[in-house]
């Protein structure tokens, strides 16, 4: 099973010091002390590798993609783990004395934060063409790698069809009370919050959180747990990213349809159906790096593509590579136009979430 969806931290986070962002020197101790806890690559003692990367997927979930890169190209990798709010805090109090030759971010606003610091070089143009223009920086600072899709999950012997909300605004009704699961400290629902302060606002967005904690929500530590409990019959529903489900299938060793799960997709632009990317960086100390941009080329091909695919369940943005089986294509899907750009303020929706009682 996938680990990389754990919840973040508000303060490590506030990579944004446009609202009340945590002390920088404090956001990157706590960033370096989760880091090295991890048991790093690259420590001392280690032979010198060709690149380094700072991702903020856990190591189960892409070493094997690294390792076989490795085995591929003869380029040896050393990697630092975090989540995806340590390490762009990391990068962007590293500055330019960072080791770091990519950073590989699970979320668009993170990519977006370090690319507002001027830390990142432009991606080679060819690396640009292969992905569409929504799901990359609009000055070619960052380059998306999957798709995740948000989705609204349900038990089918709990939830009846004619109680699907019609728009993810539409759980803050009296027939979700104490039914429906959030994981507010996940990065998910953080990028998830600030779509809607982008797309209806930062009014309605409060909002919506407020009606959702008054509707004593089912809290869970991530969207792991709000899946496993639905198919288990101990909650009704819950908001979640969509590849949480085959995951799950897979886990069970059953095809998704076998599941008491279900995933019903948001339609007409509604902000429940955000689709977020994963995504590449490349640091400016890194621009003359052939080496560095092979790795990112690698992800950005079939092979890499075919592994997010398969292995992940997540949507592959590059053409001529299928979907898991069982997942709606995207040009099927009405996705809200937001700009992937514009999901850079995660800060003020953390201290959002909080003020609102859904967090400490």
């Amino acid at each position: 099973m996938r680990t990389d969806r754990r919840p973040s931290t508000a303060v490590t986070i506030g990579t944004d010091t446009r609202r009340k962002a945590a002390p920088r020197a404090v956001v990157a101790s706590l960033a370096a002390a989760v880091l090295l806890a991890a048991g790093l690559a690259g420590c001392s003692g280690e032979e010198p590798k060709d690149i380094t990367v700072y991702s903020g997927r856990t190591q189960s979930l892409v070493q094997p993609l690294i390792d076989e890169f490795t085995k591929k190209t003869g380029i040896t990798v050393a990697v630092r783990y975090g989540t995806t709010a340590q390490t762009a805090a990391q990068l962007q109090e590293e500055g330019d004395k960072s080791p770091a030759d990519v950073f590989l971010s699970q979320d668009a606003g993170a990519l977006g934060a370090v690319a507002k610091a001027g830390l990142l070089a432009q991606v080679p143009a060819e690396l640009l063409a292969k992905v569409p223009a929504p799901y990359q920086h609009a000055g070619g600072q960052w380059v998306g790698v999957t798709g995740r899709l948000r989705v609204f999950a349900y038990n089918a012997d709990q939830v009846k069809p004619e109680e699907l909300p019609k728009s993810v605004l539409d759980v803050t009704g009296p027939q979700w009370k104490g039914r429906l699961g959030v994981a507010p400290t996940n990065a998910s629902f953080q990028t998830f919050v600030t779509a809607l302060r982008v797309q209806h606002g930062d009014a309605k967005a409060k909002q919506f959180l407020d009606g959702i904690k008054a509707n004593e929500p089912q809290i869970r530590d991530n969207n792991i747990v709000i899946v496993g409990e639905i198919n288990d019959g101990k909650l009704p529903a819950g908001l979640v990213n969509h590849y949480y489900l085959f995951e799950k299938a897979a886990e069970l060793g059953v095809s998704p349809d076998q599941l008491k799960v279900k995933l019903h997709y948001f339609g007409d632009g509604d902000t429940g159906g955000l689709l977020n990317v994963s995504g590449l960086g490349l640091l400016k100390k890194a621009s003359g790096n052939a080496k560095a941009k092979q790795f990112m080329e690698y992800l950005l091909g079939v092979d890499g593509q075919t592994y997010f695919a398969t292995k992940t369940f997540e949507y592959p943005l590059i053409a001529g590579v299928p979907t898991a089986p069982g997942l709606p294509s995207l040009a099927d899907l009405k996705i809200p136009a937001i700009n992937l750009n514009d999901l850079d303020t995660l800060a003020a929706s953390v201290e959002m979430i909080k003020n609102s009682g859904l967090t400490s």
